[in-house]
């Protein structure tokens, strides 16, 4: 009997290590998320895209990450065009890699910031406009260029088992580029998004 009561102790005891064991496991993930830009200054628009994050240590991760801002021109040039028949628009695909803190590596709720940097292509169009509309755009996409994005960024995981979601802020400075770019945004050198958004992911 006192045999049996020791195997299973030593049982639960190896069953309860190999779970922490587990637990404590360094994990990568990936995520998609969704959001809306807002600001001052900015237009708010809908943003989205996707991100991967690979650990270094517990609290350190290195992370990649891609997307769209549908939309970063003035919000006083967006009220403008409102009372047109067209509306210009000033998207931007971006691409960036950094590193990201983030806490409390064992609970199931885990606070982050992170730094990022990259490029972002931004494109000038026009809604509307039918034929006009056409040929502006046409010509608009040659006028795009490739500037580089600074990012900074904080929020929250909510994480179990292999799921997880993400909340947070991101902010993002882009530099304005060429003289059309600067014209959209009325913002000089550089074009600033705060973007709150949304995230869903699995870690693997």
């Amino acid at each position: 009997m006192r045999r049996a009561l020791l195997c299973a102790a030593a049982a639960c005891g190896v069953l309860l290590l190999s779970t922490d064991a587990a637990a404590q496991t360094r994990r990568s993930q990936i995520e998609g998320f969704g959001g809306l830009t807002f600001g001052s200054n900015a237009t708010s628009a809908p943003t989205f895209g996707g991100s991967i994050a690979f650990p270094l240590t517990d609290n350190i991760q290195i992370i990649g990450e891609a997307g769209r801002l549908t939309d970063v021109k003035s919000s006083l040039l967006d009220l403008v065009t409102n009372f047109t028949p067209v509306d210009v628009r000033l998207s931007a695909w971006y691409g960036e890699g950094g590193i990201r803190f983030i806490a409390s590596p064992h609970s199931a709720v885990r606070p982050y910031a992170e730094a990022t940097a990259g490029y972002a292509r931004l494109t000038a169009g026009v809604d509307g406009g039918g034929t006009f509309g056409g040929i502006a755009n046409s010509a608009l996409a040659f006028l795009g260029s490739t500037e580089p994005v600074l990012g900074l960024g904080a929020g929250v995981m909510l994480q179990g088992g292999p799921l997880l979601v993400d909340a947070g802020y991101r902010y993002k400075k882009i530099a304005a580029g060429n003289g059309l770019a600067s014209a959209l945004t009325l913002s000089g050198d550089a074009i600033d998004v705060n973007q709150f958004r949304v995230g869903v992911g699995i870690r693997f």
